[in-house]
Parts: structure tokens; sequence; C-alpha cells
């Protein structure tokens, strides 16, 4: 099978691609390197592409069977909302419009800040009122999915709402990495690691290796859905730094300090996975606090901490 990977040089772009690669996929990575790094990429050694989503001549990509669609904005504070529709709605439309069109798998990255402020656990019929423009962006590709699936139910799409998602390859991100990262730099820089008071906001934190285990299960989807990309477990920020003491041999304390988010800040976030269950055969291998002490390790063996 030949895959395409769109954002493949960004944090799970990469992930897929390495893991796509080890399981003997012929592999192409399409990335503008806007914010992907090559440093993800290391080992890998299936073709890339450096051109824009919006730009990429899709007639060369006629022969591939799967696109999974990972090239987006993801950070959450850009405010140019014509900047993030164009990239991460229109950028959407038009893969999924070549893979429709060429009867080619469509797995495609959507987020759990569609839900805006939903009441937790969420479920995907909860989602339409996102807080902010990235999550706005992300609910119009879905709203378009579900037109295309209905249109054409002989296509293959399946769109997973990611979850705060962690783990090896997202150093990049830099103010929009995970809070895991953070607070492990911070901690591994002899600093206390400083959170929003009082540090009992939740988040459904699920491990990378979560979210490539569910992408390839949306390879063999019996039918097109949006489901939910998550731990099915909230965790607060106090337990992250609990949890990383206990990892990294420390004893801090938290810092609190005033969220300057907080008028669309989401506090609690809980993945509903019924359906991603029952349409996709997903149960999450790795626990919380078993993914941590596995992603501390790929840290200080690449020397990040």
């Amino acid at each position: 099978m030949r895959a395409l990977i769109t954002g493949g040089a960004g944090f799970i772009g990469s992930n897929i691609a390495l893991e796509l690669q080890n399981k003997g996929y012929d592999t192409v990575v399409l990335d503008d390197f806007s914010s992907g790094n090559f440093k993800n990429l290391h080992g890998y050694e299936g073709d890339v592409i450096s051109e824009s989503i919006l730009d990429v001549d899709l007639n060369k990509f006629k022969d591939i069977d799967a696109i999974f669609h990972e090239a987006a904005i993801t950070d959450t504070t850009v405010k140019d909302q014509k900047l993030m529709m164009q990239i991460n709605t229109e950028g959407f439309r038009r893969l999924l419009n070549f893979a429709v069109k060429n009867d080619i798998k469509f797995i495609y990255a959507s987020s759990a800040a569609t839900y805006g402020n939903a009441k937790s656990p969420q479920k995907e019929e909860y989602a339409g009122k996102p807080n902010n423009i990235y999550g706005f962006s992300k609910w119009i590709c879905d709203c378009i999915a579900k037109k295309y699936m209905k249109k054409y139910p002989d296509s293959h799409i399946v769109g997973l709402r990611y979850f705060n998602v962690f783990g090896p390859r997202e150093q990049y991100k830099g103010k929009m990495a995970s809070m895991v990262w953070q607070l492990a730099k911070q901690m591994a820089d002899g600093k206390n690691p400083r959170i929003f008071k009082w540090g009992e906001q939740k988040r459904d934190q699920v491990y990378v290796k979560n979210i490539v285990q569910i992408n390839l299960l949306a390879l063999d989807a019996k039918e097109s859905y949006i489901v939910n990309a998550g731990s099915g477990n909230a965790v607060s920020f106090n337990h992250i730094i609990e949890v990383l003491n206990d990892v990294l041999g420390f004893d801090y304390k938290p810092e609190y300090f005033d969220n300057p988010y907080e008028e669309f800040y989401q506090d609690f976030t809980q993945a509903d996975l019924t359906n991603a269950k029952k349409y996709l055969g997903y149960e999450p291998k790795w626990n919380f606090e078993d993914a941590v002490k596995d992603y501390v390790e790929w840290l200080k063996e690449n020397r990040y901490i």
C-alpha cells in the first residue's frame, strides 16, 4: 500500500509516517516545513515533497491508496481568521475532494476544539460551538466531511477528533507542545513547574502512540465516520506534575499563575470512546502513567531533557 502523509514532518504526522514505514508501507510525506522539522523524520527513508497543501499538484498522487491528512495550523492562539480557514479548511476541502474522486482512503485529523465548552465526557454529537477560530476551522472540516459521506456513500472517510496529544517528536511545537512536555522540560531545567490556578483543570491526555494506533485502525473502517481519538480519561495538571515528579525523581511543587486564555479555555475535556470502539475497534494501549514513563525514556535517550 502507498500512503501520503500531509504534515508528515510535524509531531503526529512524523509518528504516523515512521510507523507506516516500519510496517512496510510505501510512504510519501508532504510538508511545507512552516512548522514541521526535518529532525522529526530521522530514520525515515520514504519520499518527501516540500510544498503547500494549497498549491501542490495533486495529480502526482493518483497512485496513492490512502491519505493521512495531518497538515494544519495548530496554534490555537492565531487570530488571523482568514489564514486559519484557508490552510485548515480550504486545504482540507481540496484534499478530500481529490481523495473521493480518485477512490483514495481519507483519514484526517479533527480536534476536540470543536466541542468548545460542551459538557464532559464529550460525545461526537456535542460538537459545533468551538471557542476559537482553530476549533471553528476544524468544525467546518467535519461538516464538509459529513456532506461528502452522505453524497458519496461508498467513499472511505474517517475523521479523528484528537484530544490533548503528547509524546515523542512534539518538541518543535514550541508553546503549543503538550503540558507534559512543557512541565517535564521546566523540571529538568531545575525550575518549579508553572500551571494555571489551581491546577485542577482536567484534560484528556492521550499518548501519540495511541493516536498512531487509531489512525492505522481507520484504514480498515467498515464505514465512514467521525470519532473521538483520546484516552477516555481526564488528567488534572496537578496530577501531571505528580507523575513527572515520580518518573523523574523530583519533588517540585507547582507554581500557580492566572490563566490568560480564560475566556476561551476548555477546563475539562474527556473523550467518550464509545463510537471509536464501535466503528474502529479502538482500545487505547497506553494509560497515562505508563505513557509518561515511556515518553521520558525517549526524551532522555534523545537528550531533550
